[in-house]
């Protein structure tokens, strides 16, 4: 199983011990991202899309034949059995140490919601609620997917446990605290980047999950996002990201995509294939992996056809809707997937002048102000491909869909509510019809 780099064109062996990204990562200003082939070769046969839950309600086994992570073992020899039995037991160790179980998140119609903006029966807003997961967010789908990977090749001998390098992660909220939880399941050690003003309950829980936690203070002129620095330096003296940035660890996205696998195994069971999705963007890995996703289930015949993609950032904090403004007004109105196609390519090679590091980034939903949307290419091609928008919305915006969230019985933070901000312009603006069906993401505990 090979892997690409979409901007440079490098090919990766997928097999090997840790395939996670592109080899000339800091070369030049291309926008260096591995992607894996589709789980079907163009022309044959898909697997059999697993939409009864009741099989089994661990992503990593229900959805096991759409992951690169079981791609890969098959690939290297491993039985079924034997990667189930490393899925089920890290997910045990998971559930011991977390409390919450690495199972199925509920997707709902709000009828709250819906009745708050008039949708009609037909129509009306879905919600994928992320905050009963462990560590009470979406991230830990992410790591989940690099770990099983690691797991694996420790299983298969491609690796020696007893020569471990370090997990490395830049964060101070629920993606670190998703990463001590995985990390600490594997008995793997884990450092931590953590900016100086990073909450101290935060920093006492990866305390208590023995992670090496790393304060990172701004250098002079230093431009960008200081933890990131950090572990960019870290990276290059051996370790290995774990985090949820597909330029960094392509692997992230594979787990990522389970989201969007049992939104859609669950919204065909209850005739709500949605019209819209609309997702809150940080570093762009859950959109990436969600529209994936997607893509995966309309090539499987599963659903119809895409649909419209919407992302939210917060203005204090826009990199993405920056860059898509720019290659949407180079587009056009009704570009075709050839244009596109090449439009997307030259960014990829020139990413500077899309993509750069935004000026003190701040926002109540702070877990959505990246410096850099790092994975923002394939957002832009779904965005551009589908005919959705780049949304932007203020502070009190994103405060009424804070609360908006929690009138409706979701416990989710404000970064975790902020898609409904996006929901909220689309439906002002007669973008979305009372009569559609809308996809609305609940990514993580308030």
């Amino acid at each position: 199983m090979e892997m690409t780099c979409g901007g440079c064109g490098t090919v990766v062996d997928g097999i090997g011990a840790y395939p996670f990204r592109c080899p000339n990562f800091a070369l030049g200003d291309v926008d260096h991202v591995l992607v894996a082939p589709p789980p079907c070769p163009t022309g044959s046969e898909w697997p059999a899309w697993p939409a009864d839950r009741s099989h089994d309600d661990n992503p990593f086994v229900r959805f096991r034949e759409l992951l690169d992570c079981y791609r890969r073992s098959s690939a290297i020899g491993m039985t079924e059995a034997r990667y189930v039995d490393i899925v089920n037991d890290l997910a045990g160790r998971i559930e011991a140490i977390d409390g919450n179980k690495l199972g199925a998140t509920p997707l709902t119609r709000s009828g709250y919601i819906s009745d708050f903006y008039d949708f009609a029966a037909g129509g009306g807003v879905w919600v994928k609620d992320e905050t009963s997961n462990v560590a009470g967010s979406h991230k830990v789908r992410h790591l989940v997917g690099i770990m099983v990977h690691l797991l694996v090749s420790e299983d298969a001998g491609i690796t020696d446990r007893r020569s471990r390098p370090d997990l490395a992660i830049a964060s101070c909220g629920n993606a670190a605290l998703a990463a001590g939880v995985v990390a600490a399941a594997a008995r793997w050690r884990l450092k931590v980047y953590v900016p100086t003003h990073a909450d101290p309950e935060v920093m006492a829980r990866l305390a208590a999950l023995d992670a090496v936690v790393i304060p990172c203070e701004r250098r002079a002129g230093e431009a960008g996002d200081p933890t990131y620095r950090r572990l960019l330096e870290g990276l290059g003296d051996g370790d290995i990201a774990f985090t949820c940035q597909g330029d960094l660890n392509a692997l992230c996205l594979d787990g990522g995509r389970t989201i969007g696998y049992e939104a859609i195994s669950d919204a065909v069971a209850a005739g709500a294939v949605p019209d819209h999705v609309v997702i809150q963007v940080g570093g762009g890995a859950l959109a990436t992996s969600c529209i994936k996703a997607f893509a995966y289930a309309a090539q499987a015949g599963v659903i119809a056809g895409m649909p419209r993609i919407h992302t939210l950032q917060p203005l204090g904090a826009h990199p993405l809707a920056r860059a898509f403004t720019q290659l949407k007004d180079r587009a056009g109105p009704s570009p075709s997937a050839e244009e596109v196609a090449g439009l997307l390519g030259e960014a990829a090679r020139h990413r500077s002048l899309y993509m750069w590091p935004w000026n003190e980034p701040r926002s109540v939903a702070s877990g959505i102000i990246d410096d850099e949307t790092y994975d923002w290419l394939a957002v832009v091609r779904g965005m551009l491909e589908t005919g959705g928008s780049a949304l932007v919305a203020g502070e009190q915006e994103l405060v009424d869909a804070h609360t908006l969230a929690a009138k409706a019985g979701f416990a989710a933070s404000a970064t975790g509510a902020a898609g409904l901000a996006g929901l909220a312009q689309l439906v002002g603006s007669g973008e979305v019809a009372t009569s559609d069906k809308v996809l609305v993401l609940a990514t993580g505990l308030r």
